[in-house]
């Protein structure tokens, strides 16, 4: 099996609000530590904007599996065990399209080969 190479860039690429669609499945990466060597990934169902009485420019994703579920936000209850994560268009630095993801991970990949001396 070959997996094609890359250039990598030496900045992380997140989605831009713009184009964010509903119900698609986005993948957030945050790390763990200060060296950014230990990384979470976690996929997030885009959910929409506003969707709560008390704010109007928020965005909501929520996780897959209670999204396919058929849980949804104005009807979840605490029994649904449903994960909503609510940030402000501002905050969209570590929400990914897969592939984006992914460059995020091979970075973090290279990190650490550079960190134990393999590069």
């Amino acid at each position: 099996m070959y997996f094609e190479g890359r250039e990598l860039k030496p900045y992380a690429e997140p989605i831009e609000f713009d184009f964010l669609k509903e119900g698609s499945v986005y993948f957030s990466v945050t790390f763990i530590d200060e060296k950014m060597h230990i990384p979470q990934m976690e996929p997030f169902v885009f959910i929409g904007c506003g969707l709560s009485d008390t704010d109007t420019s928020d965005i909501y994703f929520q996780d897959v599996d209670s999204f396919e579920a058929g849980v949804r936000f104005n009807t979840a209850t605490d029994a649904d065990n449903a994960n909503f994560l609510r940030i402000s268009k501002n905050e969209l630095s570590c929400i990914f399209e897969f592939d984006r993801a992914l460059e995020v991970l091979m970075t973090c990949s290279l990190r650490r080969a550079n960190a134990q001396g393999k590069l």
